[in-house]
């Protein structure tokens, strides 16, 4: 498994759609993933620290799993299956970890607020993933990065199955 962070959420300029990028702790490789408007905002206000009166949807889930006793603990992106990502987010609670199946926007957004790791899986990671080259300058490496994410579409994802 593979360490990252939330990198930030962009627009795909084509379709509009927002992505969440996630980047590997040495900036060596990036994982877009094709996410929904209110996830990219719920994802963006916590980037931002932007706190509303009353919990949203993300902030309650944290709420209640620390409200039961329990904690998150990390968040693993762990497969890829025709097109989608599917993750888990990992609650301890007395001394047993517990396995939650979630959309990978959802565990994202759970795992900022919770302030725990994020993980991909080196399979899912390796079918999505986009690697810089490190013989470029900074300037060249934006410029790649951004036609990268220009050309992305989510059926480009389609074919890559169970890996």
């Amino acid at each position: 498994m593979e360490r990252m962070k939330v990198a930030g959420v962009t627009f795909d300029s084509k379709s509009n759609q927002p992505m969440v990028i996630l980047r590997d702790l040495e900036e060596k490789r990036i994982l877009p993933i094709w996410i929904g408007a209110f996830e990219a905002n719920a994802i963006l206000m916590e980037l931002e620290g932007v706190h509303t009166s009353r919990p949203m949807t993300h902030d309650l889930i944290k709420l209640i799993i620390g409200g039961l006793g329990a904690k998150v603990t990390q968040v693993v992106i762990n497969n890829l299956k025709e097109g989608t990502y599917f993750a888990e987010i990992k609650i301890s609670i007395e001394g047993m970890t517990a396995k939650i199946d979630a959309r990978p926007s959802d565990a994202i957004a759970v795992a900022l607020r919770a302030g725990c790791p994020i993980f991909v899986e080196e399979h899912v990671l390796a079918s999505g993933q986009w690697l810089e080259d490190d013989s470029l300058t900074e300037e060249e490496r934006e410029k790649q990065f951004k036609e990268f994410i220009e050309e992305l579409k989510p059926e480009d994802f389609d074919e890559l199955g169970d890996s």
